[in-house]
């Protein structure tokens, strides 16, 4: 028997459902309102307890098993809904092969990495005398103490080494470093050094919280680029990361719609201000897989990036990403003649915010 069987036979979906939803005998099903749109008189939702299934057959028009339902529910992925799913029908996952293990260990070991880096990059920032330009700096953006916390604003000092001197004495190894993109390396002339140097540290986290890179705000009047990044690593692939994200997810259920902004402190400046289910795209369009990401939690989206001409142009990147990536209904029109059409419509709402030419969202906030 396949894990996934073996989990629904001892769970009832009739069961883990009705916790969160109030459910009622109708014949040989049961009904409620839905908890994925907002409730109309009469119930729409219903549970199947022969099939073990769900649907609705309201506005979202969904369905599925007890998987579906918790990724749904959560903004779970299929591994998180098996993991706890698993926890609960009381079923042993089996381990994995040893090569996976050695794979999930050196990740682990990664991961625990970055999130030290976290924590002594924002203690730094927090006490160091070279991080007073660093303080002064996010004073003059108005952020607050709550704000720096939340995000756990960081600095890195003005040092070629280090942060790769303290992580030496840490127990980690240059290749460690190399690894998670926090030391550079120039080949040509043999030489190792700290990639982020006397810049503003922005974590950038994934969905579950854990600090996977570095977002790096340079400090000098003329420095170049503006935004450093941490370079792309097992961990960190911007592509597949929206900034804010990990904070952003329960608040966006709750308000059934995503604010994407393009850059990281448009989303503290958002979070300060009560908006908290605004995320961010980093500085480049949508991509398929942000995006997919994304529509677990909503399918209403909100573009409100940047009014200039990157701006604008990504606004249209992500308009044509959408289209090509979320799914479609097909509608039944007639034409003029009255010969029936079939169109297909976005299942989800897009929607655009137009800035004053030249600002960003920080800036109105």
């Amino acid at each position: 028997m396949r894990v996934t069987d073996e989990i629904k036979s001892r769970l009832d979906i009739v069961d883990l459902i009705s916790e969160t939803v109030s459910l009622r005998r109708s014949g040989r099903s049961y009904a409620g309102f839905c908890p994925f749109h907002p409730n109309t008189r009469t119930p729409a939702f219903f549970v199947f307890p022969e099939t073990q299934t769900w649907r609705c057959f309201g506005a979202c028009a969904e369905g599925g098993d007890i998987f579906s339902f918790v990724m749904k529910q959560n903004g779970w992925d299929f591994k998180e809904a098996l993991q706890n799913l698993a926890k609960r029908a009381g079923v042993e996952l089996q381990p994995r092969k040893p090569v996976d293990k050695k794979k999930k260990a050196r990740e682990e070991k990664l991961t625990a990495l970055l999130s030290a880096a976290s924590d002594y990059f924002h203690q730094l920032f927090l006490h160091a005398p070279q991080a007073a330009v660093a303080r002064e700096y996010i004073q003059k953006r108005g952020l607050t103490e709550q704000t720096i916390e939340a995000f756990q604003i960081g600095f890195a000092l003005h040092s070629w080494d280090a942060c790769r001197s303290h992580f030496n004495g840490q127990g980690y190894t240059d290749e460690d470093l190399l690894a998670v993109g926090l030391l550079t390396e120039n080949p040509d002339k043999g030489t190792r050094y700290d990639r982020f140097r006397n810049r503003l540290l922005i974590p950038i986290r994934d969905v579950d919280g854990r600090t996977v890179g570095f977002g790096a705000r340079t400090l000098e009047k003329d420095g170049i680029p503006k935004y450093l990044n941490s370079p792309q690593t097992v961990l960190f692939d911007k592509s597949r990361l929206l900034f804010g994200l990990d904070m952003a997810r329960r608040h966006i259920r709750e308000a059934r719609q995503a604010v994407i902004v393009e850059g990281y402190m448009d989303v503290l400046q958002a979070w300060q201000a009560g908006f908290r289910n605004v995320i961010a795209q980093m500085g480049t369009a949508l991509t398929e897989a942000q995006l997919r990401q994304l529509k677990r939690y909503t399918k209403t989206f909100v573009l409100a990036l940047d009014a200039d001409a990157a701006g604008m142009k990504a606004t249209l990147r992500s308009l044509q990403v959408a289209r090509e990536t979320l799914d479609r209904e097909v509608e039944v029109k007639f034409d003029a003649h009255g010969l029936v059409r079939h169109e297909g419509r976005l299942k989800a709402d897009i929607r655009i915010v137009t800035l004053p030419e030249g600002q960003d969202p920080d800036d109105i906030i």
